[in-house]
């Protein structure tokens, strides 16, 4: 279990490393979240488990639903190693059950319900300590050539 908030900050690169700023789960981004997330091979599905700080409040006590909608992206999202592709997501849909309480132990879990060519559907849940479904997403990713997709992104600047 962690804490995002509290994740190293360094933000060092080393030469076999490639420095990764995403805001969900990058730890070259001093500002970011530091998500951590494993990958359960047998079960291919994307775990997280940790505890969102105050840094993250929307209403008193509560995250913000941006920051929930964040975290199952980020979890969709990595179901798509799973496939063998990088993709970026297409659309997402949230559904938000119940609040989800920061401070507390949340686990999160993704996986992949089916592939329709570049087009993978993800599906994922948050839930509490108690196994309550606080949360829950299905998304469209759609795969990309990672060079060419990275290249592009340098000639705009964005």
């Amino acid at each position: 279990m962690s804490d995002p908030s509290s994740a190293s900050q360094s933000g060092e690169v080393t030469a076999a490393k490639i420095l990764n700023s995403c805001f969900g789960c990058g730890e070259g981004n001093p500002h970011g979240m530091h998500l951590p997330f494993t990958r359960d091979e047998a079960l291919r599905k994307v775990i997280g488990a940790f505890r969102l700080s105050e840094r993250y409040q929307g209403a008193p006590g509560i995250a913000h639903g941006g920051i929930v909608a964040l975290v199952l992206d980020e979890a969709l999202s990595k179901v798509s190693k799973f496939c063998g592709v990088s993709a970026v997501t297409a659309e997402l849909n949230v559904e938000y059950l119940r609040p989800v309480h920061l401070g507390e132990e949340i686990r999160v879990e993704a996986s992949n319900e089916r592939i329709d060519g570049k087009h993978l559907y993800h599906s994922g849940e948050i839930r509490d300590s108690m196994g309550r479904v606080l949360a829950r997403a299905k998304g469209r990713f759609v795969a990309i050539n990672r060079e060419r997709f990275l290249q592009s992104t340098k000639e705009t600047g964005k």
